[in-house]
């Protein structure tokens, strides 16, 4: 994908050379990274009784990741799983006076990451001028910084994740389109994450921003 500018100096800041190293080590880690870019196809829904959740398709039609929130929407925490119902990540609505923030906390089976750490907090840019009914939010990863490592720029139905270390768009979701050219319906979505970006983490966040939008 091309690279991404947003003209918003506040937002797109300067990320100093320990945050960078930071994030490389953090991002090197993780097995859910791909050589190829990779094309996902979101659902809206709970295969649960068809429940609030999300279903999320590879491009060979296998579910890869799933939410099942059951009768709960808006709901204050949701867990991603993978397609065998393994827990990815535990993501909590953190509301505090004023301003409130999503915090991810990654589920470990070795006994390695804490669940009482989160992996990555998620907060709205307040101080950002905003374009047509989009809204601004910082991802910092392995929160131990106030460096941010991800931008989001999240719409009412479109998501773009960008590395803000190198400007470049990493992920994006729109509404799914057919080959014909018609448009499926809104709780129908294509996700692209291009190469060498942690697919889990990706999904993650464009899970809070389900969650913000109260789709799931």
């Amino acid at each position: 994908m091309a690279k991404v500018y947003l003209n918003k100096s506040n937002y797109l800041s300067t990320i100093s050379s320990s945050s960078s190293s930071s994030f490389s080590s953090i991002s090197s880690t993780n097995s859910y990274v791909s050589p190829r870019r990779e094309i996902f196809t979101l659902w809206m829904k709970s295969l649960v009784y068809h429940g609030n959740g999300c279903t999320v398709y590879d491009s060979n039609g296998q579910i890869v990741y799933r939410i099942d929130n059951y009768n709960i929407k808006r709901s204050k925490q949701v867990h991603l799983m993978d397609s065998n119902g393994k827990v990815l990540f535990s993501i909590r609505n953190r509301k505090v006076p004023v301003f409130g923030h999503w915090d991810g906390y990654k589920w470990s089976y070795d006994g390695v990451t804490s669940k009482e750490i989160p992996w990555f907090q998620m907060k709205k840019i307040h101080n950002v001028r905003k374009g047509d009914n989009e809204n601004y939010y910082n991802v910092i990863l392995g929160c131990n910084s106030e460096a941010s490592c991800y931008g989001i720029i999240l719409g009412t139905k479109s998501i773009k994740i960008v590395n803000q270390q190198h400007g470049r768009l990493v992920a994006e979701v729109k509404q799914k389109q057919a080959s014909s050219g018609v448009l499926f319906g809104d709780d129908v979505s294509t996700l692209v994450v291009e190469p060498h970006v942690d697919q889990s983490l990706i999904m993650a966040l464009v899970t809070v921003c389900g969650l913000i939008h109260h789709k799931i």
